[in-house]
């Protein structure tokens, strides 16, 4: 028998972005399947791109539970492929499973705490895979919320570096929750790592929890801290939130500065130090600006963690979530500023917050309340 409940649903269609608390009714699981009760989820930046992308919010129409806005071109046309269709928001979260299909795997999840990935969890339930599942134990919904795209994802940006044979890794926009369980893993993993932040108390920040090399893209003398960091760690692989802007630029332009002056002779071409960074975000909506000027060694390339896990191999990705799961309440917790309900979280102070993505004011979403 189906279960009904509410769920946050987003729809684009006619220049207008609608978002909004709807009731819907869950099939029952079947086979691998499992229905969860959902009980806390995550705003990541990856959500946005659903939840609110570049609409007018500022100006948007705003009513319990709901909220349209103007969603300005170019993005609009950008999107066409998603116009008229109504989408589930929310990538992952966590709650107690209530029901299961017939499956080995789900039947053995019934009755426990787990957090997954379902991609519908601004929802009171949602069906998920049992395979994608991680059982929480004694863990609470709210602490394993975000076991999944910040944890897997900081994980990930190690196995790449060590996959490309990378001794060190740049990572930009680094005082966030993610980056902060970047700084953790790479202490463990020994493995250097630059950080570049935008502000003296990111630097305070990232310091106290033992960065080496923290670089305030604020100061005056930013360009030589970059240089002098990557000189420091051989740091030529970088990982880059921000998208648009010259981030991936200066990074570039630095890793090459730092390559030319380690050359025993001279080249026209500049150095053969391959060069590496690859943008996982869009916090920046705007152009990705790229000046080449640092040879002809180095590749930008876009990182998302699906394609990643899919890549990866069971026997990796089974490694990290065991890792993700030992440290949960220590290297990979997350913190938050507010939690919301799901109609709360579509009234105009929250979307407004949450949408500027400012560093330590995560919000958390509490279907059930």
């Amino acid at each position: 028998m189906p279960t009904s409940g509410t769920q946050i649903f987003s729809t684009l269609a006619d220049g207008k972005l609608t978002v909004e608390v709807a009731q819907t009714e869950f099939a029952e699981p079947t086979g691998n399947q499992v229905l969860v009760k959902m009980e806390a989820a995550p705003i990541n930046p990856s959500d946005l791109a659903i939840l609110t992308s570049a609409a007018d919010l500022e100006n948007a129409e705003y009513s319990p539970g709901k909220f349209v806005a103007t969603m300005p071109e170019p993005f609009n046309s950008a999107q066409r492929g998603r116009h008229g269709a109504r989408l589930a928001a929310g990538n992952e979260g966590a709650g107690t499973v209530v029901a299961a299909g017939e499956g080995e795997m789900a039947q053995a999840l019934i009755g426990q705490k787990v957090a997954c990935v379902p991609g519908n969890a601004y929802s009171q339930y949602c069906i998920a895979d049992a395979a994608m599942c991680l059982p929480l134990g004694d863990i609470s919904a709210e602490d394993g919320a975000a076991a999944f795209v910040n944890p897997m994802t900081a994980l990930g940006f190690v196995e790449t570096a060590r996959r490309e044979e990378q001794g060190a890794i740049i990572h930009t926009a680094a005082a966030s929750n993610l980056g902060q369980m970047l700084v953790k893993i790479c202490q463990q993993d020994n493995l250097p790592l630059v950080n570049i932040v935008r502000r003296a108390e990111h630097v305070d920040l990232l310091s106290q929890l033992g960065a080496t090399h923290v670089v305030n893209s604020s100061d005056d003398n930013f360009f030589d801290q970059l240089r002098t960091a990557i000189d420091a760690t051989d740091a030529y692989c970088g990982f880059d939130p921000i998208g648009g802007g010259e981030a991936v630029d200066t990074c570039f332009k630095a890793m090459e500065q730092v390559a030319v002056k380690k050359m025993t002779e001279y080249s026209r071409y500049g150095s053969d130090q391959m060069k590496r960074m690859y943008i996982y975000g869009r916090l920046d909506l705007g152009p990705t600006i790229l000046t080449p000027a640092y040879g002809f060694g180095w590749t930008l390339s876009g990182w998302l963690l699906t394609p990643f896990l899919q890549q990866a191999g069971m026997e990796t990705v089974l490694r990290m979530r065991q890792r993700v799961l030992d440290g949960l309440t220590t290297t990979f917790a997350s913190s938050y500023k507010r939690k919301v309900s799901l109609e709360e979280m579509l009234t105009r102070d929250a979307v407004l917050d949450y949408r500027a993505m400012r560093t330590g004011e995560k919000y958390l979403v509490t279907p059930q309340a």
